[in-house]
């Protein structure tokens, strides 16, 4: 089975997903079920991050959907913070009303690495359609300092697709993808800064901080 569309280093759980739907669709035909990320726990070991995934769940596949939110937890004093995407589907998403059909849409966050200082936190946003080829990364950051989030990626002049692989080695603060055209034999790396500037490296290696607390992700015995 699929382990992740876009074969991604940092997979989202498309088995879980598929399984679920099947298992759901099977028995009461929809509901809504929870997923949670390992926690990724910063350099200084003072803050962990992980993302918690929803599957709205209709008898068809193609009408599901899925959403994601990440929270950042301070391990001293137990406070979170909710960290949310600002890229198409997750912006949309957020702000769906009832009238708002956001059926066979896919946006699932997933925590990748902090900084080597802990002050920030990088995490990968999948966004998808069902039963589609229309599929990309994006880079989310959460900057402690000023409490701020990022969403970047690549000029879309340059792709469409493109595959978060880490911070850049070469372009350091800078976020490395693998961006390119479904069918081409290359996809060329290219490195992205917080205000979204895109430059062409070569020779790049991705950069990756911090310790997972475990490798599994859980299904929440209660509901969220």
């Amino acid at each position: 089975m699929m382990a992740d569309p876009l074969n991604s280093p940092y997979p989202v759980p498309w088995e879980w997903i598929n399984e679920t739907h099947a298992k759901v669709s099977s028995n009461a035909g929809t509901g809504i079920r929870y997923y949670r990320s390992p926690s990724l726990v910063s350099t200084n070991g003072q803050y962990a991050a992980y993302s918690r995934i929803e599957l709205q769940v209709q008898p068809e596949l193609a009408r599901c959907r899925v959403s994601s939110v990440m929270f950042v937890e301070n391990l001293k004093t137990g406070e979170l913070q909710t960290v949310a995407a600002a890229s198409p589907l997750a912006e949309s998403g957020m702000y769906a009303s009832d009238d708002t059909d956001m059926s066979g849409t896919i946006a699932i966050l997933v925590p990748v690495s902090w900084n080597q200082e802990g002050s920030r936190v990088l995490a990968r946003e999948f966004e998808a359609l069902f039963n589609s080829s229309d599929m990309s990364d994006y880079a989310v950051i959460w900057d402690k300092n000023d409490n701020y989030t990022y969403t970047v990626a690549p000029a879309r002049s340059l792709y469409t697709h493109a595959v978060l692989l880490g911070w850049s080695q070469v372009c350091p603060g800078q976020v490395l993808f693998r961006a390119g055209h479904l069918g081409d034999r290359s996809w060329p790396l290219c490195a992205v800064d917080m205000t979204g500037q895109t430059v062409s490296v070569t020779q790049d290696k991705p950069l990756v901080f911090g310790t997972q607390a475990s490798t599994d992700w859980i299904e929440p015995k209660t509901r969220f």
